[in-house]
């Protein structure tokens, strides 16, 4: 008989970093790693089927520094969602998490993302199947509603017949979801935030781990989520304007030791090396980079250098240190 599974010690979900399709790769991931010690990350999502009928490895490719990493996945299949969290656990992932909340007319073919909301039933099957399967925490990242199914009762229904089957945090994106008619970039701007339907459901459940995700740009606004529900996730600021996450290591982990801008860079130069001599294109890499001098004088020569040359065939880890000469170290 095997020894039963020891369960990993509790995730910080004080502040982690969103499931970003396209952006959110396991290069960005390092990135950010070396900006935030303590976030939790996350990967993109990936579909049931692309883990059980795909090539594993290269989906599910990580490297050992980004951890805590959660895995995301995609799929409305209790057997198949069972079968990944399984997988996720032998890739040694610290968190599974289901999509309730993508909108994309490709998502909605499938059968998951948001228009899961419609059948909690449904969700509460699949979780608890993962559950059954894994010992990792298994999370749910959702919208407070979509389309005309947008009440609060609906969100607190379809939360609560989840939390009967024993999961524990929900991601909640504080924005409903419009299912025709907008684009998945449109839904991420255009339905308004409701941060209190993400308050109301920590007040009505109080045991439960709820996290606010949605337009949060700004410590001050991370800060007052911060003081009413359990954590933050932190979406397109993070790329975009990624030191953002060093000011929230400051202000939210009190890490006084955050490394500068140069210096981050100067230790991703190591692994920029090793990638190129696997075969990554730079341009792979230095896509997520673009942002960290935003505001700041020589930041649009960094973006101009990075976005030229870096699809060179030649270009290497010097194009870099090409860019970076061109911001003074403050």
């Amino acid at each position: 008989m095997n020894a039963p599974k020891t369960p990993k010690p509790p995730l910080n979900r004080t502040v982690s970093v969103a499931p970003m399709m396209g952006w959110t790769d396991r290069h960005d991931r390092y990135f950010l790693r070396l900006i935030s010690p303590n976030a939790l990350l996350y990967t993109v999502m990936i579909t049931t089927g692309a883990l059980i009928y795909g090539k594993k490895f290269s989906v599910l490719e990580y490297n050992p520094e980004e951890h805590p990493v959660a895995l995301q996945l995609g799929g409305s299949d209790p057997k198949e969602l069972a079968e990944c969290a399984r997988i996720a656990e032998q890739y040694n992932y610290d968190e599974v998490n289901l999509n309730c909340g993508c909108p994309s007319d490709r998502v909605q073919k499938g059968k998951f993302g948001a228009c899961l909301m419609a059948e909690p039933a449904l969700v509460a099957d699949c979780i608890d199947a993962m559950q059954q399967a894994t010992t990792l925490p298994v999370t749910v990242k959702t919208r407070i509603g979509i389309d005309n199914q947008d009440s609060y009762e609906f969100l607190l229904d379809f939360v609560g017949k989840i939390a009967d089957k024993g999961c524990k945090t929900f991601i909640i994106h504080a924005r409903k979801a419009l299912l025709n008619g907008l684009s998945p970039a449109e839904n991420r701007t255009v339905p308004p935030l409701n941060y209190e339907r993400a308050y109301q459901l920590k007040r009505d459940f109080p045991h439960l781990n709820i996290i606010l995700n949605g337009g949060l740009q700004t410590v001050e606004t991370v800060q007052g989520a911060l003081a009413q529900c359990d954590g933050v996730m932190i979406g397109r600021e993070a790329y975009t304007n990624p030191w953002f996450m060093a000011q929230l290591e400051e202000t939210v982990f009190g890490n006084t030791a955050a490394k500068t801008r140069h210096q981050i860079i100067e230790e991703l130069m190591p692994y920029i090396d090793r990638s190129l001599a696997e075969g990554v294109p730079l341009k792979d890499i230095t896509r997520h980079i673009l942002g960290l001098y935003q505001g700041l004088p020589g930041a649009r020569r960094w973006r101009q250098i990075l976005s030229s040359e870096a699809y060179k065939p030649a270009a290497n880890s010097n194009t870099v240190r090409l860019a970076l000469a061109q911001v003074p170290e403050s």
